[in-house]
C-alpha cells in the first residue's frame, strides 16, 4: 500500500497592502543591514587597532576593496563616518551610536537564541542576520522573556 503525501494547505494570502508592507520592511532592513555591519566593524577596528582601513574592512567583510570604498562613501554621505587621507575611516557620533545600537541588538538576539537552546556558534551566526530585521517591539519582547526566564 502506497501512502499518499498530505500537503499542508497554504495559508490564506494577506491583503495586497499588508503583504507589500511586509516585503518593503524586509527590503528596507536588507538595505540598512550593510551600513549597520560596516559601522559595527569600523567601531570594533577602531577600538582594537586604533584605525579602520578600507583594506581591513574589505577583508573582514569578505568583499572587494571597491565595494568597501563604495559603502564607506555611502556611510560618509549618510553622516555616519568620515575619512582622512592615509588615516582610514572614523565614525561620527551618529555612527558610534548606531554601532552601539546594532551591537546591543545582536547581543539580545544571541541571548534569546541561547535561552531557547541554540548552540553558541549557531546563535552568533543566526543573530548576524536576525539583528537587522527584528523590530523594536520584538526586541522588547525578547528582553522581557529573558528577564522572566533568567536564573
Amino acid at each position: 500500500m502506497v501512502k499518499k503525501a498530505v500537503l499542508a494547505t497554504p495559508a490564506e494570502l494577506p491583503g495586497e497592502a499588508v503583504q507589500a508592507e511586509r516585503f518593503e520592511k524586509a527590503r528596507s532592513a536588507q538595505a540598512t543591514a550593510v551600513l549597520e555591519d560596516y559601522v559595527e566593524l569600523i567601531d570594533d577596528l577602531l577600538a582594537s587597532d586604533g584605525e579602520a582601513r578600507p583594506t581591513d574592512i574589505a577583508r573582514r567583510l569578505g568583499v572587494t576593496h571597491a565595494t568597501a570604498i563604495k559603502t564607506i562613501t555611502r556611510l560618509k554621505r549618510e553622516g555616519l563616518a568620515t575619512s582622512k587621507l592615509y588615516r582610514g575611516v572614523f565614525l561620527t557620533p551618529e555612527g558610534h551610536g548606531l554601532a552601539d545600537r546594532v551591537r546591543s541588538r545582536h547581543r539580545l538576539v544571541v541571548d534569546l537564541l541561547r535561552a531557547v537552546g541554540v548552540p553558541e556558534d549557531c546563535a552568533e551566526l543566526d543573530a548576524e542576520g536576525i539583528e537587522h530585521h527584528v523590530s523594536d517591539i520584538a526586541l522588547a519582547a525578547f528582553a522581557r522573556f529573558l528577564k522572566r526566564h533568567s536564573p
